[in-house]
């Protein structure tokens, strides 16, 4: 009797598989949620430190300040920048217009809409299909010829078209989206 208590101390107990399957559903749940909680982190928008000069609202995912996602010169500038060689109407010859890409700012605020109103500083306004950023590289214009684009230069940004290297988008239709002096992009 002594030896069979001697060796039943010996041999550890059969683990318990159902409560070993628990515990790592647990730790699975909480590792999914951590991660969600990270990559959601890492996708928020920082808080504008300089004047605003873009507002994007409407189906955005990321915002900054209330439902709507601010952005300053500063945040423009952290994006990728891209340029455009291209001739338009509004300027004489060729220019060289750099800013980022429609569709980073759109990633960047986690767009889901068909399609954008752009509007100016006079409340002009233009309705811009999704499509026009994801099929071409269109810009959010920032400077020209590598200087700043003030407001009487059609700044702060200028929606600009690769019209040198899509001559069929030099019409009518696509001139009226060529907004400039964007405040604000609501997203439909």
């Amino acid at each position: 009797m002594i030896h069979r208590q001697c060796h039943s101390a010996k041999v550890s107990p059969r683990p318990n598989v159902h409560h070993r399957s628990m515990g790592q559903k647990c730790r699975a749940y909480i590792l999914v949620a951590l991660l969600v909680l990270l990559s959601s982190h890492a996708i928020a928008l920082d808080l504008p430190e300089g004047p605003v000069i873009l507002v994007v609202s409407g189906k955005v995912g990321h915002t900054n300040v209330g439902n709507e996602a601010h952005f300053d010169k500063a945040m423009l500038e952290a994006l990728t920048q891209h340029e455009t060689l291209t001739h338009t109407p509004w300027y004489d010859g060729e220019v060289r217009f750099s800013g980022p890409l429609g569709r980073d700012i759109l990633e960047a605020v986690g767009a889901e809409g068909e399609s954008l109103r752009v509007v100016a500083l006079n409340d002009y306004a233009s309705t811009l299909p999704i499509s026009d950023f994801e099929n071409f590289d269109v810009i959010l214009a920032m400077q020209a010829n590598g200087k700043t684009l003030r407001v009487r230069d059609h700044g702060p940004l200028f929606v600009i078209y690769p019209f040198d290297q899509y001559p069929e988008l030099l019409n009518e239709e696509i001139l009226s989206r060529s907004v400039w002096q964007v405040k604000r992009i609501d997203i439909n």
